[in-house]
């Protein structure tokens, strides 16, 4: 198993780094530097699952997390994830060694997590913020899991997580999907939508709440996109921990959605870019 050779150390953060919060009771949201892992499991079971696997050089913090909220030496029964970019697998090389577990990724995510196919490169000239204008530092070539990464089963259904099923949300990345309980409708959306400008890094730094579309420097297909955040907003869901921002819930997080599904042409496909089309305006 091997990163890919520009894997490096990313030094952003943003306000809420560091911090957990209990969504439900088997919900558990947990904030690295500037992106989200999810952990889904009741502590008293401690039979759980981790979502992502957070930024470059974050495998201790999220080990400890996962300890404070589970026990000394728990372990999840696997790592499941939305998609493979930099900032969701970024330790999931060490996470995977200490733990001894499976990972688990839509088919279509797997050349990117086996060392066959980088992503297309970050786009620095979008239009949006600072974090933008340095994508291009972001380290993109694919990592390799070898045969410790499987896909997820073509059925919808999650090993270990018969409660949840996946739903494959592309745009921000050929393979992304999101995760939605029926029971309570509680969905982890990866980077399908974001509840936080990630391009400003103003934004970035104070976690300022507002739903945005998948980050702009690193979304290559923008009609995908927008089906996507449609297909979600059909679902309802009545709360939300996505990959960038605070959790969202209630009627906040539907107006928005909602509001977001009708106008992403305008709220969330750039002006300009190497990836927007004009068909992508309409």
């Amino acid at each position: 198993m091997s990163y890919g050779d520009d894997y490096k150390y990313i030094p952003t953060t943003s306000a809420t780094s560091g911090i957990g919060l209990e969504v439900l009771p088997d919900l558990y949201c947990y904030n690295v530097k500037i992106v989200n892992i999810s952990l889904i499991g009741n502590p008293d079971t401690k039979d759980f699952l981790l979502v992502d696997a957070g930024m470059p050089g974050s495998a201790n913090e999220i080990i400890t997390a996962t300890e404070k909220r589970f026990g000394s030496s728990s372990r999840p029964k696997a790592i499941i994830l939305t998609h493979g970019h930099f900032d969701h697998v970024g330790a999931i090389l060490e996470l995977v060694k200490h733990w001894n577990v499976p990972v688990f990724a839509h088919e279509l995510e797997l050349p990117y997590l086996t060392g066959i196919k980088s992503y297309p490169d970050p786009d620095p000239t979008v239009e949006g913020g600072l974090i933008a204008k340095i994508s291009s530092l972001f380290p993109n070539e694919p990592i390799n899991l070898g045969e410790q990464v499987q896909a997820l089963p073509a059925d919808g259904t999650i090993p270990f997580l018969p409660a949840f099923h996946w739903i494959h949300t592309p745009g921000h990345t050929p393979g992304h999907v999101s995760f939605f309980r029926e029971a309570d409708r509680s969905l982890i959306a990866g980077d399908a939508f974001v509840t936080v400008k990630q391009e400003s890094l103003y934004s970035v730094l104070t976690q300022e709440q507002e739903i945005s579309g998948p980050p702009r420097y690193l979304t290559p297909d923008w009609t995908a996109a927008w089906n996507s955040v449609r297909k979600l907003e059909q679902l309802n869901p009545a709360v939300a921990i996505t990959g960038h921002g605070l959790p969202m819930e209630g009627e906040l997080l539907k107006s928005n959605l909602q509001k977001l599904s009708n106008h992403f042409d305008q709220i969330a496909i750039p002006d300009y870019g190497k990836y927007v089309k004009p068909k992508d305006l309409h």
